[in-house]
């Protein structure tokens, strides 16, 4: 089993720097810049790529070979930050990314979407129903790790670090990423079935949507985030305005709130592996009460009394509780759609996994895009109130599992 995970642990983590990079780097490089919450949040929409994957899973799963597009995407993640490296970032007064970074960021987001598809189906058909659990916490692991070195390890490093020479050492790290996708032999998979028609899309979304569970699966990854998302976009964000540094934000809510999520994550993969669902209720209870002291917090700062040093302190004990129960949430959830998948029959797994995953980020996506604007629209106690009401969702939605998922 080593022998596959540590290939898949690598290019997890590789796969996880253009997240990290988007996510903790650029939101407070823009709001330095004087952006307004709204702007800032906006600029997600970068993400979107990521929510059409359905549109070439399809030809993952019948045109090839997963590994061949993994290989092949993960090159074109290369080409494109050497491109970067040879442009300006946005610079001191711009409303924005100058429209060429911003063009560039996009590609740069269809190339790691294109690869997601193409080594979660590797995951999926290499790993035997006994390996989820180690794949699922080396997957979530992995990535978050990367994100966090793209996102809070450049924040902390970004006076020292140019952006050439940033993203060069991202297209040589890409470099190493595309030998080791072609050249793994625990990566190779059985030759691929003939190429056949594809079917209309209608047909094909009815047969997704047949396999065991995917519907209660589907309804779950598309809400257990929206709450947590919503709170945890703005808060190191609110935290920025009332005085914090972007390099104390990188190692806050960067490195140390990482290091929790990985923690988190890791003790998912060892005590919700077998029994996810069991788990589930218990946790997502943590996590709700956890957000509502952090919002708790954020009403008593809102009140006019700036952050001492005691206060700081509450606020990386919550950011840093918030991202370990969160990473042990999703380290069950991710066993839980790879287990839904593997119901499904091998020409329709790159599909059926790609759908639970847009939904998945879909919902992620949904309120960390419109909390800048929900927060400037609704004031900031109308609207963490909402982001409170929405992490209990996911905890009474969970009592329709039962009989779902074997």
């Amino acid at each position: 089993m080593r022998g596959k995970l540590l290939p898949l642990a690598g290019l997890y983590l590789v796969q996880g720097l253009p997240y990290g990079l988007q996510s903790g780097l650029l939101p407070v490089l823009l709001r330095a810049r004087g952006l307004s919450l709204t702007r800032v949040a906006l600029a997600k929409g970068l993400y979107a790529p990521w929510l059409l994957k359905l549109a070439w899973a399809p030809l993952v799963d019948r045109r090839g070979s997963p590994r061949a597009w993994l290989t092949l995407s993960t090159a074109a993640l290369g080409v494109v930050c050497g491109m970067l490296g040879a442009l300006p970032p946005a610079q001191e007064g711009a409303a924005g990314l100058p429209p060429t970074v911003a063009a560039l960021l996009l590609l740069l987001n269809l190339g790691a979407a294109v690869q997601d598809v193409a080594l979660d189906t590797v995951a999926v058909q290499l790993l035997e129903p006994a390996e989820l659990g180690p794949g699922n916490t080396v997957q979530v692991v992995a990535y978050k790790l990367g994100a966090a070195l793209a996102g809070g390890g450049l924040l902390a490093l970004v006076p020292n670090l140019s952006w050439p020479l940033l993203f060069l050492l991202l297209a040589a790290t890409y470099l190493l990423a595309t030998g080791l996708a072609w050249a793994a032999p625990a990566l190779r998979l059985p030759q691929p079935q003939p190429a056949e028609p594809l079917p209309c899309r209608w047909h094909l979304l009815r047969a997704v949507l047949a396999v065991p569970g995917t519907l209660w699966t589907a309804g779950f990854v598309l809400t257990y985030k929206l709450g947590e998302q919503g709170a945890g976009s703005l808060f190191p964000l609110l935290l920025l305005d009332l005085g914090a540094s972007a390099p104390e934000l990188g190692l806050w809510n960067g490195l140390g709130a990482a290091a929790c999520s990985i923690a988190g994550s890791s003790l998912g993969g060892a005590l919700l592996a077998r029994q996810p669902l069991r788990l589930l209720r218990p946790v997502l209870r943590l996590r709700l009460v956890g957000l509502a002291c952090q919002t708790a917090l954020l009403f008593y700062l809102d009140a006019g009394l700036g952050p001492g040093r005691v206060l700081r302190g509450v606020a990386l004990l919550s950011l840093c509780l918030q991202h370990f129960l969160g990473g042990l949430v999703t380290s069950a959830t991710f066993t839980l759609m790879m287990r839904c998948t593997q119901h499904a029959p091998r020409t329709l797994q790159a599909t059926h996994y790609s759908l639970l995953a847009t939904l998945e980020l879909l919902g992620k996506l949904l309120l960390s895009t419109l909390a800048g604007a929900l927060a400037d629209g609704l004031g900031l106690r109308p609207c963490f109130s909402l982001f409170l009401a929405l992490s209990a969702l996911p905890v009474l939605y969970l009592g329709l599992a039962r009989g779902v998922l074997a």
